[in-house]
């Protein structure tokens, strides 16, 4: 399914997060690198995933880095030889990026500036980064530290000289059942009675982790370097959310957090003026003088004022499919 991995060398950072142990698993079953490496700060994820994954079950080689993004002599190591990255270490906890903003600039800017220097001087082929409907109009730090590693990625294409390593990003809205995501937390609620929201008018957009690896991965084969891949995926309302995990309970409103937003948006109008839309994504194209690429012209031009947006999304998800997507967490 992704033959353009075969025979190749992939790295993945924040490899023990959610997405990142997702990632790891699809393209050991669906692709034939010729390794895989894991590269994150933490041995005990780090222990736990080489235990649960039987190498001898794929004519791979995997590799454990432990290492920080923050620590660009590490990446120097760790991107030698490399072909593909998909960057996904970040920190994302709202709450704690709000009470601890220097670590989280840290790591998501200062970390993805040191991703997008050494894949250069590594000569890394392709890198993709993995960016939130958080970074587009963002309220809190978490999405404005993302916003910048956009910008760090599309930048990238301008620095790369006489090098063939293209940088491009996709950004897309919550996953389900991912690590500090509310669905985990409604399942535990749930043995309470009470299901706490912050707000009954919120919605947010939503994919699965194994939608998000998929629309990654084809991403990082299709991008000529510097485009922003947006899926389009369905919206929900948190409110119907709470009822299908727990028609029992009682909702209780809890009130918005600091650096919350009642709807998300994925693409706004400041952008439609370089984003070009297909059957199932939208493509925001770079305005820079590199920019040269005719691959996507035969995408459709949306309007200058078109915006994409969780409440005004004319594609919502069913109870059904909140059903399905629920039974699969519990």
């Amino acid at each position: 399914m992704y033959d353009y991995l075969k025979n190749s060398t992939i790295l993945i950072t924040g490899g023990t997060g959610s997405f990142g142990k997702k990632c790891a698993e699809i393209i050991l079953k669906k692709a034939k690198p010729r390794k895989l490496i894991i590269f994150s700060r933490d041995e005990d994820k780090q222990d736990q995933m080489r235990q649960q994954i039987n190498d001898e079950l794929y004519d791979c080689k995997i590799s454990y880095y432990i290492g920080d993004i923050r620590d660009p002599q590490r990446l120097h190591r760790a991107f030698n030889n490399v072909d593909f990255v998909i960057h996904a270490a970040a920190l994302k906890q709202v709450p704690a990026a709000e009470y601890n903003p220097d670590e989280c600039i840290k790591t998501n800017i200062m970390g993805s500036l040191n991703v997008v220097n050494v894949a250069i001087d590594q000569k890394v082929k392709k890198v993709i980064t993995l960016s939130t409907d958080k970074a587009v109009n963002p309220v809190n730090l978490y999405g404005a530290t993302k916003l910048c590693a956009e910008k760090l990625f599309v930048a990238g294409n301008s620095y790369v000289g006489d090098a063939e390593t293209k940088f491009s990003a996709v950004r897309y809205g919550n996953v389900v059942g991912s690590r500090g995501s509310v669905i985990p937390l409604f399942l535990e609620k749930r043995k309470t009675g009470v299901l706490p929201i912050t707000d009954v008018r919120m919605t947010r957009f939503w994919l699965t982790l194994e939608q998000g690896v998929d629309f990654v991965l084809k991403s990082l084969e299709s991008m000529d370097g510097g485009e922003i891949f947006i899926p389009k995926i369905p919206s929900m309302k948190i409110e119907d959310l709470a009822k299908t995990i727990g028609p029992e309970c009682k909702i209780e409103p809890i009130g918005i957090r600091p650096g919350e937003k009642i709807d998300e948006c994925l693409l706004m109008e400041d952008e439609a003026r370089h984003t070009v839309e297909f059957d199932d994504l939208f493509i925001v194209l770079p305005q820079r003088p590199w920019w040269v690429s005719e691959k996507w012209n035969h995408g459709k031009n949306v309007s200058e004022q078109f915006r994409y947006d969780s409440r005004s999304n004319d594609d919502w998800m069913t109870e059904e499919g909140l059903k399905d997507i629920v039974s699969t967490l519990e």
